[in-house]
Parts: C-alpha cells; structure tokens; sequence
C-alpha cells in the first residue's frame, strides 16, 4: 500500500491542511462574537436594572393624593400649655406606612409578609391596597418603632414609611373633654382642638408654636381626682365640675366622667361620655334657689329684713308644693334659704312677680348659647313665657334645664359685685375683664347673696362642705332633683348638685359639682346633695385652695362682718 504524499493537493486543488486551519478560525471567531454579544447583553440588562433601582432609590411619585397627605403631614399643631406653661398637648413623631402599588413586584409575597408582621390587616385588605398602579396608599397610620423595624425587615419594594405628626396628650385623660381630640390626620374634631382648627389655625394669621389656656393644670388634676373617688364612694353613674375664677371668668378646671383618653381618640365614642359641664343641661334643683334670691333682692320687691308664711304648702289647682324638711312655720328670708324651704322661695319669687323673674333669668344669659370656646355646648330648656305654677317651680330649680356653667357663671357674678363675665378657656387679665363685664345685680344685692351662702355653709345645708374646707370660707347652695323618667320624676334616682364660692370675705372662685345617681355613702348618711355633692366640693376646694394662694381664715370676726348691718 502506497503512502501519501503530504505535499499532494486534493483534486479541486486545495490544500487539506490549509482548509483546516480556516475553519478553525472561522468557528474560533464566532464563537467571540457570540460571547461577547452575550456580555452586552448582560452588560445592557444590568444596566436597565441597575438604573431603575436608582430610579425607585431616588423617585417621589408626584401623585397628588400623595402630594396632599404629605401636605398635611407636615402641618404640625401648636402645643396646648396651660396658664403656667405645664404641657396639656404636643405633636410628635410617629411612622406611618403606605405602598406605591405600582412598584410592588410580587403582590402575593407582599401580602403574606405584611400580615405576618402586621395581623390586624386582613390579607384581603391588603390585597385590594396593594393590586392597583396607583403612586400611594395607606397601609397602617401611627405604628410603633419596634412594628416599623419589623416591616423593614421584609425587605418588600414599594413599600415604605413616612414620618407624620401624632397628637399625645400627657395628661391622659385628666382633661380629655376640654382639650378634645384630632383625627388621624391631626386635625381637631372635639373640645378645643376643634376651635383651634376653626378660629386660629384656618386663618392668614401665622401658625402659633403653642396656645396657652386658661386651666390650671394641678388644679385640673384634683378636680379630676376628687370627681373620680366620688364616683367609687358614691357608687354614681356620672360626676362633673368646674372652677371659675370670679374676677375674670376664666375656666381654672373642667372635669365630666366618664371620660376619655384623647391619646385614643375611639374612646370618646363609648356611651355616656358627653361633656355635661357644657353639653348637658339638667335640673339642678334647689341651687337654682340662689338665682331666684339674688334677682328678688336686686329688685327691691324683697328684702332681706322680709318674712314669709311657709306653714303650709302652696296649691296649684290639684297639686300641692310643700317643703322636704318643712318648719311649718312664717320663715325670714335667710332661714327660707338655709332650710331650703320650697314653700319660702315660691312666696318670695310671687312677692317680686314671675314676669319679672322671666325676664331676670334672660338678663343672665340663661337663655342664650354658652360664649365658651368649646364646641360642645347646648342651650337651656326654660318656657318662654311662666304661667304661675311653671314659675313657683322654676324658682326652686324644677322644670328648667341649664348646664352646670350657665350655673357657675352665674355663681360668680352674684359673689363678685353682681358682675357677670362669659367663662373662657384662654388668659383674661382683669383689665380686659373689666372692659366685657356687665352689671347683673348690684354690689348691695351680691353683698347679701354672700352672706345667705356663707350662712348656709355654717348652719344650713351645706354644713357638711364647710365642715371639710373649714378655714377657707366657701359658702354654696344643695340641688337635689329627682330624676325624670318616661315623662314622670321618679324618687329613687336623684341628680344632684352643689354651687359654691370661696373665700366668701373676698370672692376668688366660683364652684360647680354634679353627681348623676349618688348612693348612700354608708347607712348613716343621705343621698341627698348635702351628703355627696356638697362633700366633693368641700374636698375640692380643701385641696386646691392652697394651690391658688389663699391662706386659710379662722378669725370669726371676718364671718360676723358679711353679716347685713340690718341683722346684726
């Protein structure tokens, strides 16, 4: 077998090894230019990626729902103080989260691991948020630091938080229907933060860093305290009260319970926590007494020298109005107060004329809207016109409703020379009270309302206060009312009252308690208002009184001169 030669060519003419060669080269070549269209693109994919992680890095969708909730996120509330600067109101931080549905790569991954941190929303919930191309939705407002790290840690895209501005109230409670509460969005929906939004911060005006309010707030604190332990003591259903600074009517404390927690704003949807210091009105029994003395002693038709026949009870056609606890006896006009004699007080408001103790109870704002900056007011319930048995009624507080601050405000003006100031919850100087005040009853009239007050903490039926706040003066009137049900009183379910001023020498503050419902304290005390209403007051004012600076006073001689030089 012959051998080949090497060097022979095929018969095209060809060189077989040549051949080889280029096609090695050829395949050699392709396969560069495959892998290196390959790495471009790769290189072009990760390009896009990495430019759109930049891009969601650094985007701000421009949304406008987006745009307009954070508008509102960064419009913080000015903080609340009370009359020495101790903080009532503050805005602070809190992270919320939302989503930008249409950055959400896998809505199923995002769902399960959002419920898992955050179980209270449903996964349908989350779903319907999630499945959309919208720039911005809420997921969950106000969430804790430790809930925002735990959400962070999924890792989700699309998914982020935003720090928006949370109302926390320090007091809790404490002052809950006077400073109300805001909404989600920080806005105010009750009590002041309500006015605040209305009157101060939907205006041109610049936004103030903080509003100051006329409460103070140790005071706010015991009145708190003491309204709370009557409402265990008493086994009551509900309790309130203010303090008034006579001089300038401003509002010092405003308690009403059951109240609520404002730093909870779905708290003050539960039952029964209206603000009854100026959304209720009630009968407030024989504290209206004190109203029906000082117009009839302004007017000149009485005088405190007068006397009255109350041995026998005053008929109205079938009806009979006799006393609780009746003398059966003629009564001065001091012992018909202090005995809260019922019969006493129809003959004194007939002595002057219904007519006229109409249009006395319209002079002092009875009928008219409370001028408090609060939203939550409510009007009287008083007949336009008397017809003699509505009017014997009136006048020893039955068959007419006001609120516990038309009363106190009342208070006030009979103690402080019979001039009446509206109640307000922000600072008011003298001067400035002086300006808005107005005559009511004289400084002769008020003079005597004093001293039936003070007389009737010493020997009437307010003994029980005076006993508790002894030293500091205080003079007031009981109102027990029974309640109505269904149309008819019932006698089982009192709604009681008490009204007081102190110190009563030189009136500083006015007064108001109510307790819905008060049971005996023990079998030998009462349910009427002396034996509970009377007793918080006492209790209040024992406590707060050294807080506004008044000193206590045994000196009898300063009682003996509120007495009238007509009676001495």
């Amino acid at each position: 077998m012959s051998v080949a030669d090497p060097t022979m060519t095929d018969l095209s003419g060809a060189h077989p090894e040549i051949a080889l060669e280029g096609g090695r080269k050829a395949r050699k070549n392709l396969t560069r230019s495959r892998i290196w269209f390959s790495v471009g693109v790769l290189v072009l994919v990760f390009a896009v990626i990495c430019g759109r992680l930049i891009q969601l890095g650094i985007e701000r969708p421009a949304d406008p729902e987006y745009l307009r909730a954070n508008s509102e996120l960064t419009l913080a509330r000015p903080a609340l103080v009370d009359r020495n600067g101790e903080p009532l109101a503050l805005d602070i931080e809190a992270p919320s989260l939302y989503a930008e549905p249409k950055n959400i790569i896998d809505i199923d991954e995002a769902v399960e691991k959002l419920h898992s941190v955050l179980p209270q929303l449903s996964t349908d919930f989350l779903r319907q948020r999630l499945d959309g191309d919208e720039g911005f939705v809420w997921l969950e407002r106000e969430l804790s630091p430790a809930m925002q790290e735990k959400v962070l840690q999924l890792g989700l895209p699309g998914v982020d938080f935003v720090n928006e501005t949370k109302r926390y109230y320090p007091g809790g409670s404490d002052a809950s229907h006077l400073l109300g509460t805001v909404n989600i969005d920080n806005q105010g929906i009750s009590g002041i933060e309500r006015y605040l939004d209305r009157k101060v911060l939907n205006t041109d005006a610049e936004r103030p860093d903080q509003v100051q309010l006329s409460i103070d707030l140790r005071v706010q604190h015991a009145l708190h305290a003491e309204l709370e332990d009557s409402m265990t003591r008493y086994q009551a259903i509900a309790a309130a009260g203010v303090l008034i600074n006579v001089k300038t009517g401003e509002v010092m404390g405003l308690v009403s319970l059951p109240d609520f927690d404002p730093n909870e704003p779905a708290t003050a949807l539960e039952e029964g926590r209206i603000n009854r210091i100026t959304a209720g009105t009630f009968e407030l029994g024989s504290t209206f007494k004190t109203v029906t003395f000082a117009g009839a002693l302004d007017s000149g038709a009485v005088h405190i020298t007068d006397r009255f026949d109350a041995t026998h009870g005053v008929r109205f056609g079938r009806f009979v109005i006799d006393d609780f606890h009746g003398q059966h006896r003629v009564l001065s006009v001091p012992e018909i107060f202090k005995y809260s004699s019922n019969v006493g007080t129809i003959h004194l408001m007939q002595a002057w004329g219904k007519d006229n103790y109409r249009a006395f109870l319209h002079r002092m704002g009875f009928d008219e809207p409370l001028p408090i900056e609060l939203p939550e007011t409510k009007r009287s319930t008083i007949p336009s016109d008397f017809s003699e048995i509505v009017a014997a009624t009136a006048s020893f507080g039955h068959g007419i409703s006001v609120t516990p601050l038309h009363m106190a405000s009342a208070i006030a003006a009979f103690v402080n020379d019979g001039v009446y100031l509206p109640a307000t919850l922000f600072p008011r100087s003298t001067e400035e009270a002086a300006e808005i005040g107005r005559h009511v009853i004289s400084p002769e009239a008020s003079a005597l309302v004093r001293y039936l007050l003070r007389l009737n903490a010493m020997e009437g039926t307010a003994t029980h206060m005076n006993r508790i706040a002894d030293g500091y003066l205080p003079g007031g009137k009981t109102g027990t009312a029974e309640k109505v049900e269904n149309g008819r009183y019932v006698s089982n379910k009192n709604f009681n009252a008490f009204a007081a001023a102190f110190p009563l020498d030189n009136p500083q503050y006015a007064l108001v308690v109510v307790i819905d419902e008060p049971k005996r304290e023990n079998p030998q005390s009462g349910d009427t208002a002396g034996w509970n209403a009377g007793e918080v007051a006492g209790r209040i004012i024992k406590r707060v009184a050294p807080m506004l600076g008044i000193a206590p006073e045994f000196d009898e001689s300063v009682d003996q001169s509120l007495v009238p030089a007509v009676l001495r």
